[in-house]
């Protein structure tokens, strides 16, 4: 085998690169010579297109439709909610000719839909009776991130979905709002095996132009956290500016509320951090574009054989749903097919011998931590849908003590800058007292910001209780003033 084709460092030892090699060696992306821009492979597309199609779903069921968004926006509209926009001025792309012609109005592409949408919005809403409006969108935008890049977490361009509904009355959005947060965060941590914070954004944090700003925070194994997906209750801030009215049940004009939401494809970014190994790729079973694959041992005497029993086999787990392929290249060793697929991180490997025939067993090989078990054929319909569940729950309970051990309660800013100081991060959980000042000198002295302020704290991954062996719950970690809440804290993607 070609010694680079593996992992060439650790991901204890230098996690940037660990990843970067990850993505390209897996065949998940490839580089352009623009900064920031990616092909997104066939592979890491599929990775995608299951996201895309499980939360796709969810949305369907709960109402929502899909629709197409052009991706150039006149400025004259980004400028009519100036405000929202102002936000986003400093990362926009902007197109300001045709040809050699120049436009007599920039366009600008799009960093986020809701000026273009919004200002379509008046067209479809008149009465309460089109309410409450629920669109989807499967997309992309661009902003021009080009100082830090990271293929899947930071890009120029980039894949997402972004949903936008309207509703008569503030008790429509917050169900909304709440709703989609609650399909997301089933999402990341039963289907990806990512657990995750949820709570609200600060003030300072929160989307620009919305009343609030809930979010699901996860925690990468470099200490360092992500925004996984968020859920925006834009109150009337988008309808008074564009002027999306309605008449309401007593024949009254009143303008609508609003939510929009969102994640992108640095889903695929968290699944890499959190689960991939020095050998490549991990995927959840229920995630994995090959959930099985298959490998015929053989030498040339028995190769019919062998591969016809694979083939079969494949077959039979295919009509159960399962996402089966062989590998019978004939051009590879067995040893080179493991290394590939466990860069690939497919879940499980059945492997297949003249042997194996024999006896009526096949070896099954799970990928996360390599475990091998000779199994009688005629029962590995029910094993693997066992070793399916076992893996997928061992997955989260795994990246769920990472965050644990990595989730510290502080209670003083001294003791806040040496454990960043330190490097390993995590997630600081703190006492607040509320004041943007603080959040602001915490920010340029420790590099953390306050990533999300917990709906319930009994839901963080650690204990908290007033007593002696905890934390001072009265105090803010800065200021030392009354605290009014606790917030989670830490340097981020």
């Amino acid at each position: 085998m070609n010694k680079e084709f593996g992992l060439t460092v650790k991901k204890n030892e230098d996690f940037s690169e660990w990843y970067s090699q990850l993505v390209e060696k897996a065949g998940l992306a490839d580089y352009i010579s623009a900064k920031g821009f990616i092909i997104v492979r066939p592979y890491g597309y599929a990775i995608w297109e299951l996201i895309k199609n499980y939360l796709d779903s969810k949305f369907k069921e709960t109402g929502h439709v899909n629709g197409f968004l052009p991706c150039l926006i006149p400025e004259g509209l980004l400028n009519k909610e100036e405000k929202h926009f102002k936000g986003f001025n400093p990362e926009v792309f902007w197109v300001t000719a045709s040809g050699d012609a120049p436009l007599a109005e920039r366009l600008a592409l799009r960093p986020t839909s809701e000026a273009l949408l919004y200002s379509i919005f008046p067209k479809w809403i008149s009465s309460y009776r089109d309410l409450p409006l629920k669109i989807n969108f499967w997309n992309t935008a661009l902003r021009a991130e080009i100082k830090s890049t990271k293929p899947f977490i930071r890009n120029s361009e980039f894949l997402w979905q972004e949903g936008h509904t309207a509703h008569t009355d503030n008790e429509g959005a917050k169900e909304q709002v709440i709703m989609i947060l609650s399909i997301y965060k089933n999402f990341i941590e039963n289907i990806l095996s990512i657990p995750t914070i949820s709570g609200f954004k600060s003030s300072k944090e929160k989307f620009v132009g919305a009343d609030y700003t809930t979010t699901l925070e996860g925690l990468m194994p470099d200490g360092k956290a992500l925004q996984l997906g968020t859920s925006h209750n834009l109150g009337k801030n988008f309808s008074q500016p564009f002027e999306i009215k309605f008449l309401n049940s007593n024949n009254f004009e009143e303008f609508v509320w609003q939510t929009s939401w969102g994640i992108s494809w640095r889903l695929i970014g968290a699944l890499i951090m959190v689960h991939g190994d020095d050998k490549g790729l991990i995927l959840p079973p229920i995630i994995a574009p090959i959930q099985i694959i298959i490998i015929p041992i053989y030498k040339d005497q028995n190769q019919e054989l062998v591969k016809r029993h694979a083939n079969n086999l494949k077959d039979k787990l295919t009509a159960m749903d399962y996402r089966v392929s062989v590998d019978d290249r004939d051009e590879f060793t067995a040893g080179w097919k493991y290394n590939e697929w466990e860069m690939k991180g497919v879940p499980i490997r059945i492997n297949i011998g003249q042997r194996d025939i024999e006896n009526n067993t096949v070896e099954v090989v799970r990928r996360d931590n390599r475990d091998k078990k000779l199994i009688p054929i005629n029962t590995i319909l029910d094993e693997i849908k066992s070793i399916f569940q076992i893996l997928q729950s061992d997955l989260y309970r795994n990246a769920f003590e990472s965050l644990k051990n990595r989730t510290t309660l502080i209670e003083n800013i001294k003791d806040f800058k040496l454990l960043l100081n330190k490097g390993d991060g995590g997630f600081v959980v703190s006492n607040w007292c509320g004041k943007e000042e603080c959040e602001e000198r915490i920010k340029e002295e420790t590099g953390a910001d306050i990533r999300v302020i917990p709906f319930d704290i009994n839901d963080l991954p650690i204990e908290i209780g007033d007593n002696e062996t905890t934390i001072n719950l009265k105090q803010c970690v800065y200021c030392q003033q009354e605290a009014s809440q606790i917030a989670v804290f830490a340097r981020a993607y």
